[in-house]
């Protein structure tokens, strides 16, 4: 393979020393830029755009042609499991993604099935092929899967929610299937993962959207635990190099100390939290990423600059911090906002690496 021409990304992962602090965005490639929703126009379809290598690649890179991002994230979404295990999913025009066939009863759970990677999940490894080709070692590039909890909120609601009323129903009255739930979806993101491993992810985030909406001990049982299942079956070595691997669990804020030990190498945190105190809380277990509220960006790149330089401080001296939003970019921020952005993460950032 390729070497790396910049590694301070995955250096920084593992707490190793960095010349500048990395940066890079969720939902770094995506409708804030005009070249994506070119390519989506000229796809079709979202879905259409993450079964196409090709253009799935193409809309990857763009936003490393813009700014000098230190990652880059495989174009795809956390649905695609689900998809592959039968559900049907779409796509309806501003209703989000649908679920033709939820899972709601104990038969709906018997049903579903460990899809194979390299079958029904083919498009994305073929996906990560590309982009890691065309890549050509400019910068790391980072696979993931949605959480089991998260995945599962979908596929019993049988799409977004806001009250979870349905797979929170299941999760109190019947906590043996929601478990049988979990765990096949467990195995199947064990194996989609190390699949994304096999086939050139040089980096590994488990995004745990709802993980949030838990209870404390809820959240251990029922989200945390499944994630700390997957972990513990990664590939954590590839081309001669660690793996490293990222938790990130949206509201996950209080229970930092129990995320950093599921295993991973680092915990995503969003905005709500200080990033100082959480340095101070999770202490040498594992390295941070976050954590800028993502509507900073709607201010002006004076403000912008003005929000890294406090996170940076925050955090303090030494690597171990890979900076980020909180969330993902939003739809209507202005791309040299986020170029902005960019660039006060690399300037701000060399006197806590010297």
């Amino acid at each position: 393979m390729t070497e790396l021409k910049n590694d301070r990304f995955l250096r920084a992962l593992l707490k190793e020393p960095v010349d500048v602090t990395p940066v890079w965005m969720m939902r770094q490639a995506g409708r804030y830029l005009p070249e994506y929703r070119a390519t989506r126009a000229k796809a079709g379809s979202f879905m259409e755009l993450c079964k196409n290598p090709e253009l799935a690649c193409e809309v990857t890179l763009q936003p490393l042609d813009r700014f000098p991002l230190d990652a880059a994230i495989l174009f795809s979404d956390i649905l695609t499991v689900p998809d592959a295990m039968g559900l049907g999913l779409r796509f309806a025009e501003g209703e989000g993604p649908i679920f033709d066939r939820p899972v709601r009863t104990a038969s709906d759970v018997d049903r579903l099935f460990v899809p194979d990677p390299e079958g029904e999940l083919k498009y994305v490894m073929d996906a990560v092929r590309t982009i890691r080709r065309e890549l050509d070692g400019r910068v790391p590039l980072i696979g993931f899967s949605g959480s089991p909890w998260t995945l599962a909120t979908y596929m019993v609601e049988g799409g977004s929610s806001k009250e979870f009323a349905r797979v929170k129903g299941m999760l109190y009255d019947q906590p043996a299937l929601m478990h049988q739930l979990l765990d096949v979806t467990a195995q199947a993101l064990t194996q989609y993962l190390n699949a994304q491993v096999d086939a050139g992810a040089q980096a590994l985030m488990i995004f745990d959207t709802w993980g949030g909406a838990l209870t404390p001990r809820d959240y251990q049982e029922f989200s945390l635990r499944y994630m700390a299942q997957i972990v513990a079956g990664l590939k954590r070595e590839a081309d001669g190099r660690k793996v490293p691997v990222v938790l990130f669990t949206k509201g996950g804020g209080q229970w930092l100390e129990a995320m950093a030990g599921a295993g991973a190498d680092a915990l995503g945190l969003d905005w709500t939290v200080d990033i100082g105190a959480a340095r101070a809380r999770v202490g040498d277990k594992v390295a941070l990423q976050g954590n800028m509220d993502p509507c900073v960006l709607y201010a002006s790149p004076e403000r912008i600059r003005a929000e890294v330089a406090a996170i940076l401080a925050a955090y303090g001296k030494g690597s171990g911090h890979v900076f980020n939003l909180g969330h993902g970019i939003h739809q209507h921020v202005n791309p040299e906002h986020a170029a902005a952005f960019v660039e006060a993460v690399h300037q701000l950032s060399t006197p806590y690496h010297q």
